[in-house]
């Protein structure tokens, strides 16, 4: 741990607390990038292309975002740098992927569905007649074999 290898005296106890968090999502980060890199290309090339270009973009969204963590860490003002636009470029094309699938998930229109509401909307339960002049096929078929 990152507190336990240099004495107490060399930063001040107020931001221990911090630096055992860092070190704890430092861990977490590590922990997560070995279980990728574990995982097979064969593995990758199973995912439909929808799935691999989250994937992928995530993946580049996460190594940015590391960069810009390693440029703060060094003093490097990184709005200022070109890891600002990258990420910027990034987040677009997330936003696309994310269009694309919110598009794949939306309702479709059924269409029988659809005029079965409008048919009982038009058909008037308390006299058993159309509403405006209007009948339901079948009604009108039973009237005239009548």
């Amino acid at each position: 741990m990152m507190a336990e290898e240099s004495s107490a005296e060399d930063y001040p106890t107020e931001i221990e607390e911090f630096l055992t968090g860092f070190q704890s999502s430092v861990s977490s980060v590590q922990n997560v990038i070995q279980t990728f890199m574990s995982v097979s290309k064969g593995e990758h090339l199973k995912l439909d292309p929808l799935e691999q270009a989250k994937l992928d973009l995530m993946s580049a969204y996460t190594l940015n975002s590391l960069f810009w963590m390693y440029l703060v860490t060094q003093g490097v003002n990184p709005k200022e740098h070109g890891i600002k636009q990258e990420l910027e470029r990034i987040r677009t094309y997330m936003n696309r992927v994310k269009e694309i699938t919110d598009k794949k998930k939306a309702a479709r229109l059924d269409k029988d569905a659809a005029s079965r509401f409008v048919r009982n909307a038009l058909w008037d339960t308390e006299d058993g007649k159309a509403k405006a002049g209007t009948e339901r096929p079948h009604k009108a078929k039973q009237r005239k074999l009548n």
